[in-house]
């Protein structure tokens, strides 16, 4: 399990992301419970979740230049944007000028960039450790995240608490520069000069860019197993994450009747199953295949969503959710995976780009669900969601079974899909 941290760059890494995923949850929490006191419309809470997502169009240009420049490069670069914003937001704080239009306006731009970010940790994990750590690899950068998440949780709101908005962005400062810090330590000096390009006209470039995204989208639509797992991350995307991504502070306050700091407790419980998670798949075993697993966890995730919206219990509402992270990370690592694995390694990071535009879903889902929970409440709308999310896993299990759920697909074969690339 802990083989990919005798790769130099990984550990760099790690630590990087680590610390970036801390600052995020601290800041998505502390602003998203922000805007819902403030403006008490779910419709501008969905609002605010779905601008952190919009960049998610543009992803497969971060792939392409990924892939072009260097990805490390762009990691310093995206980085280094987080901490300007958060910046930002701390001097609004500061001088009592923060409103939720200043919030939305900063969600907006971090939006454009952040959905890129994750291109680039699965390109830069899947480049710098061999084929046969890649799912040790991909597990353990979940663990940092779903670690980062229930601690980013628990502090935003106990600093929030504590110290007040001011000191709490103060801190969300601290960690993204930390994170730009150590990012710049991923690959050794000069690494990336021979991904560098010669400095061709604008518009050669820009050619050159569109030529490799139309080549993206047909190496991507001649490969089934692709296709497939792009459909069932537009899936998720798109009918489960908004209760938990979006919504969860709405829930907390109208379902539950809770506080920030019980929100904080719902959020870290959704992390600690992602984090069971990725544990049991830092383990590098995966007895039912890769495919097979990701289409099992995401009828349980719907499945268990039906049911979340249901419960006005907060114990059994936090196992449900402990539940609903589980299955979450059981989902969308070994998805990653099976994109990785069935990609030669020149288009890796176009694919992966591609790959988050199924992402869109998730604001889709968001700016949908507000004025429908407004006109019809939470209860309706999150079964509608989780049911029509049943019907159409089910559907995509019988259409992708000879390329996804048959244990004799190449998704499913463990190692042996490396090495058929």
């Amino acid at each position: 399990m802990l083989a990919p941290f005798l790769v130099r760059g990984f550990r760099f890494q790690w630590a990087g992301d680590l610390a970036m995923s801390w600052a995020i949850e601290m800041e998505v929490l502390i602003l998203g419970w922000y805007i819902l006191v403030e403006s008490g419309s779910v419709s501008l809470l969905a609002l605010f979740g779905a601008l952190h997502y919009v960049g998610s169009l543009i992803a497969p240009l971060f792939g392409i230049a990924g892939d072009r420049i260097g990805y490390a490069r762009l990691f310093w670069i995206s980085r280094a944007s987080y901490a300007l914003l958060a910046m930002i937001l701390l001097l609004l704080a500061w001088q009592a000028a923060l409103s939720p239009v200043a919030v939305l306006w900063i969600a907006l731009i971090g939006g454009m960039i952040r959905p890129s970010d994750m291109v680039m940790r699965y390109a830069v994990i899947a480049m710098i450790l061999p084929p046969q750590q890649l799912m040790g690899g991909l597990g353990i950068a979940r663990i940092t995240s779903d670690s980062a998440r229930i601690a980013g949780a628990l502090a935003g709101a106990s600093t929030v608490a504590a110290f007040g908005m001011v000191w709490a962005l103060a801190m969300i400062v601290s960690l993204y520069c930390l994170s730009f810090l150590l990012t710049q330590q991923i690959l050794p000096a000069g690494a990336n000069k021979e991904l560098a390009p010669l400095k061709p006209e604008i518009a050669a470039q820009l050619r050159a860019a569109l030529t490799d995204l139309r080549s993206a989208f047909r190496y991507l639509g001649d490969k089934p197993v692709l296709l497939g797992s792009m459909w069932l991350a537009f899936l998720v995307n798109l009918l489960a994450f908004p209760f938990f991504l979006g919504l969860l502070p709405y829930v907390a306050k109208h379902q539950y009747g809770l506080g920030q700091e019980g929100l904080s407790l719902l959020t870290a419980s959704f992390a600690f199953g992602g984090l069971l998670g990725s544990i049991a798949l830092g383990f590098n075993k995966l007895p039912m295949g890769a495919a097979r697993a990701m289409l099992l966890a995401a009828l349980l995730w719907f499945l268990v969503d039906c049911l979340f919206s249901l419960s006005r219990d907060l114990q059994s509402g936090m196992l449900l959710l402990t539940l609903a992270g589980l299955s979450s990370s059981l989902c969308l690592t070994p998805l990653a995976a099976v994109m990785l694995r069935g990609t030669e390694r020149a288009y890796q990071g176009r694919v992966m780009g591609m790959r988050m535009l199924a992402i869109w879903g998730l604001p889709i889902g968001l700016l949908l669900a507000g004025p429908l929970i407004e006109r019809w409440g939470l209860e309706a709308v999150a079964l509608v969601y989780s049911a029509s999310g049943l019907m159409l896993t089910l559907w995509m299990c019988k259409y992708w079974r000879h390329d996804l759920w048959s244990s004799q697909a190449l998704a499913n074969r463990g190692t042996e899909f490396s090495a058929s690339k």
